[in-house]
């Protein structure tokens, strides 16, 4: 576990009314921390905000608790919940468990063994995201999950103020963008469920057969908007835009992202032709939420050292936009 983000296996014992629980913590991601809990035979995943200051509204363990709970009947890719604990006594923060998935996440590169299965991963990929925005919203009780009038004004206000709460130097690159955001909203068609965080590291797939999805995590910001506006942001995420090293799905045999557009596009009818426009928003909203983490490392807030360079990637992301607005 990273130091400082062990939690008190005793107490967590307590709680589930066991003799004794071990805990590992998962790999990877810069937002909520998520772990392994065994106790005997059963088998959970913990999933907690980060430790110190979080900015408002961001972190909301209960909210995504309540999303998977109304969710996953309706989504199975979506794992199921068991227990939410909002009493911070118990290991620092509120936190729920849900079910352990198995299978495969794909980070930095491919699995030898799925050599030659890129197209297939990029197709059921884009598939899982035309399920999610396929599924019945009215009739299956999930419009309550959001408010959709208004939805990308609300977006684009809402990450303004965020970037301007969290930014740590004056950048007008990044004033260019927000205003050519605010001034060019297009119209949505018909509302869904919208993810907010669909890339590739978030699919589990399975180990047999690479083109099922066995789990999409990290439902955090999940809600009900414009569908194009998880398109926008998977592009972002399949192009790498935030100056690291280049990544599996700019190799050759994945879907290009005209392919990924072209894909979603005939398969749900919906018209993409505006779909630059979701893909600046994708950039952007990313480049606040580093820039949120980076500015808690500044102030203290979190000794993790590998928020120490985001500032560079928030500038990256800055870039990666602002050449895209023209």
């Amino acid at each position: 576990m990273r130091p400082g983000e062990e939690l008190d296996s005793k107490r967590l014992a307590a709680y589930l009314g066991v003799d004794a629980v071990t805990v590992e913590q998962f790999p990877g991601g810069h937002s909520n921390l998520t772990y392994l809990v065994r106790a005997g035979e059963r088998e959970y995943v913990l999933r907690r905000p980060p430790l110190g200051p979080v900015a408002p509204k961001a972190h909301d363990m209960a909210r995504e608790y309540s999303v998977l709970q109304a969710v996953h009947p309706h989504f199975p890719p979506a794992p199921d919940v068991y227990a939410l604990c909002e009493d911070p006594g118990v290991i620092g923060g509120v936190f729920f468990l849900m079910e352990r998935r198995q299978g495969v996440v794909i980070r930095g590169e491919m699995p030898m063994a799925w050599t030659g299965q890129a197209g297939r991963i990029s197709r059921a990929f884009a598939d899982g995201l035309v399920a999610l925005h396929s599924i019945d919203i009215e009739r299956h009780g999930l419009a309550s999950l959001g408010k959709p009038e208004g939805y990308l004004e609300r977006q684009v206000r809402g990450w303004t103020e965020r970037w301007h709460r969290a930014k740590t130097e004056e950048m007008p690159s990044m004033e260019r963008v927000m205003q050519w955001l605010a001034e060019r909203i297009p119209v949505s068609g018909a509302a869904t469920l919208v993810h907010n965080d669909y890339k590739l590291d978030n699919l589990m797939l399975d180990a047999g057969d690479p083109s099922r999805i066995v789990a999409v995590l990290d439902w955090e910001m999940a809600t009900v908007g414009d569908p194009l506006s998880d398109l926008g942001l998977t592009l972002c995420y399949w192009t790498l835009t935030d100056g690291r090293e280049r990544v599996v799905t700019t190799e050759p045999g994945w879907y290009s992202p005209r392919e990924l557009v072209d894909h979603y596009a005939s398969r749900t009818g919906r018209d993409c032709s505006r779909i630059q426009y979701y893909e600046v928003l994708g950039i952007f909203k990313l480049a606040v939420i580093l820039q949120q983490i980076y500015v808690r490392w500044v102030k203290g807030q979190t000794q993790d050292e590998r928020f120490r360079t985001f500032d560079q990637r928030v500038k990256h992301l800055v870039a990666a936009a602002t050449e895209r607005v023209g």
